[in-house]
């Protein structure tokens, strides 16, 4: 089977392209595909992924695109496992953050469109993939053996120590991986990237993980709770702060498990909590070129800087 029969004929032919521009966590396969005068992307499930998981997520994606909050669904090939979907020109959503002018809208319009995916209709069959628990099976399966600096085992270990502060609230639909790069600004409306981990989930999860992607300081996260909740906080909820801390080591342990994947050979004797670079940091060597995200070091040294995020909140 080659990339191109997972296409509807009509988009089949020489002059079609297809050309492979990610490679998610996992291992799913995703391509930029122009024919007919017209741009998409189609993803690809891998073999790893359960028949059952991309059906249900698959669902999810359907429920966000019809309701405005993911790109348009042009194609399901089933037999294929594969999805084409519209392509979205990304103005990005950062730029839209991170510029002063714009930045309170930005910070609204992400509160509301989270909001929207939690406004969602929750599948019944949905399962449900418990942060902490997963963080624990990383720790245990992913990374074991794998040489840590001795603060990066230390946050894992305290988060995974921490008794989590109750919840208050009924689970919603959460998309559960809202990193900026899953998020699409077209100049109008936030888009969502990437349902895949998709389900039942407490709503601070979504708001808890951009907030630490985007380095955001308490005054900010009040106010993107605020946006979320169409009222004002006047101090931020324990779980809440909880679960930033739990993100930030998630999100950081599979970075180094990327890493290792990516053949990295683990600590050096060098990485110490004061050598490693905060978040903020690793962004500005990232933009500079001195570290990439798609290499073994990039993914080593993000990891690392979630995990000095998480230590800090």
């Amino acid at each position: 089977m080659s990339v191109e029969d997972c296409l509807p004929a009509d988009l089949r032919g020489p002059t079609t392209t297809i050309t492979r521009i990610a490679v998610g966590l996992s291992g799913a396969g995703v391509y930029r595909v122009e024919a007919a005068h017209q741009s998409f992307v189609l993803k690809v499930a891998s073999e790893a992924e359960s028949d059952a998981d991309w059906r249900n997520a698959l669902h999810i994606q359907r429920l966000a695109a019809d309701a405005g909050l993911a790109p348009r669904i042009v194609h399901v090939d089933e037999e294929r496992r594969a999805v084409l979907t519209a392509f979205v020109v990304d103005r990005s959503f950062v730029t839209f953050y991170r510029d002063p002018r714009t930045h309170e809208a930005a910070l609204t319009q992400l509160g509301r469109t989270v909001r929207r995916i939690h406004s969602l209709p929750l599948p019944t069959d949905a399962s449900m993939r418990e942060p902490r628990e997963f963080l624990a099976q990383v720790w245990h399966g992913f990374l074991a053996g794998f040489a840590l600096p001795d603060f990066a085992s230390g946050v894992i270990q305290r988060v995974l120590a921490e008794e989590p502060p109750p919840g208050e609230r009924a689970l919603v639909l959460c998309h559960n991986d809202l990193n900026p790069s899953n998020l699409i600004y077209d100049g109008e409306a936030i888009l969502i990237l990437d349902w895949a981990t998709a389900g039942p989930m407490d709503a601070y999860y979504d708001l808890a993980v951009p907030s630490v992607f985007l380095r955001m300081d308490e005054g900010t996260c009040l106010r993107l709770l605020s946006a979320y909740e169409g009222r004002p906080f006047a101090g931020l909820p324990h779980r809440f702060i909880y679960i930033r801390r739990l993100a930030a080591a998630l999100a950081g342990s599979l970075s180094l498990y990327l890493a290792r994947q990516m053949k990295h050979a683990g600590v050096t004797g060098a990485e110490t909590l004061d050598s490693t670079p905060s978040l903020v940091e690793f962004y500005q060597r990232m933009r500079a070129g001195a570290l990439k995200l798609g290499t073994a070091d990039g993914q080593w040294w993000f990891g690392l800087a979630l995990l000095k995020e998480s230590l800090a909140l």
